[in-house]
């Protein structure tokens, strides 16, 4: 029978976690360092496990590779996508992911690393670093080498609601007090550029990828256009935050009920705020918030009813 998968995230202790995804969403978190839900995911460093129905205790890589029909046979080698959400308690470092052509040769045929970000809740005077003020690579090499990073590097205010696209080749960091959800390419290449010369609790400091920063950091920046679309109907306020070559976004404002077609081979959900019910041929499934789920491609239509906040993404 047709039914939603829903999921068991994993969670990842880092440097600048904190408690927010326990304070914010109930979870069982490992540590007070917890910074990342990897809440969809396929990733071999982090695998979303099935909890429901005819597939449960199986993992999203298992299915991608015994049961592509879930997912309307799409060609990937791979599961193509990957939500997490992330606590920044502290600030992230510096850094740029690279494309898929040069993932694919220099990090053992891994995927490239495009992302976005919706900023779920954060400190009034939050800000993240998006950018940078090279107009040349000798410009950028020179402020890297001398350290100048308040010269180099470009900060944005951000507030709850916003969204940011993040393709590869972007400089970017999010800073200390701000949640969000993130979806990406499957990946977990990251190249850092500065770390504010943090050290861990042995006193190590992390890797910096100087070399490779140089050579996958887009020069001159470019912000990415990004022009969100709302559409309101029964029950439902949809805004498409992006459409893009690797994924496409969008936030449901569910407000009583409403009906769906699914139009996609399959997709990605997540409750950031509320609690409902998602109907799906007949059987209901409880909806909270930090709930995630996955519409199989067999899901031809559904139905939800509540007051709640998702964050979908498709391929």
């Amino acid at each position: 029978m047709s039914q939603p998968l829903f999921l068991q995230p994993v969670f990842q202790e880092r440097i600048w976690g904190g408690t927010a995804l326990k304070d914010q969403f109930n979870y069982d978190i490992p540590s007070d360092k917890t910074g990342e839900c990897w809440a969809i995911s396929g990733h071999p460093n982090g695998q979303s496990t099935v909890v429901n129905g005819e597939f449960a205790g199986k993992t999203i890589g298992e299915l991608w590779n015994e049961h592509r029909e879930l997912f309307g046979g799409h060609t990937s080698p791979v599961f193509p996508l990957l939500t997490k959400i992330l606590d920044a308690n502290a600030d992230l470092s510096v850094q740029v992911h690279p494309d898929d052509t040069y993932a694919k040769e220099h990090e053992n045929g891994e995927l490239g690393k495009t992302e976005c970000w919706y900023i779920i809740d954060c400190d009034e005077d939050a800000e993240m670093i998006f950018g940078h003020t090279a107009g040349t690579k000798e410009e950028f090499v020179k402020l890297i080498e001398k350290g100048e990073w308040n010269d180099l590097l470009r900060r944005v205010p951000v507030k709850p609601g916003d969204f940011f696209y993040v393709p590869s080749g972007t400089i970017h960091a999010l800073c200390k007090g701000t949640l969000v959800l993130e979806t990406q390419q499957s990946s977990d290449t990251t190249y850092r550029v500065y770390d504010y010369d943090r050290s861990d609790a042995e006193g190590n400091t992390r890797e910096l990828h100087i070399e490779k920063s140089i050579e996958v950091t887009t020069i001159p920046h470019r912000n990415a256009d990004v022009q969100p679309s709302v559409e309101k109907r029964d029950g439902v306020e949809v805004t498409k935050f992006v459409e893009a070559e690797y994924f496409s976004v969008y936030k449901w404002q569910v407000d009583g009920y409403s009906s769906f077609v699914q139009d996609q081979p399959f997709q990605l959900a997540s409750v950031l705020d509320g609690e409902g019910t998602l109907r799906v041929q007949g059987e209901s499934y409880a909806l909270k918030k930090g709930d995630h789920f996955i519409l199989p491609a067999d899901v031809e239509t559904f139905e939800v009813e509540g007051n709640l906040e998702l964050i979908v993404s498709h391929v």
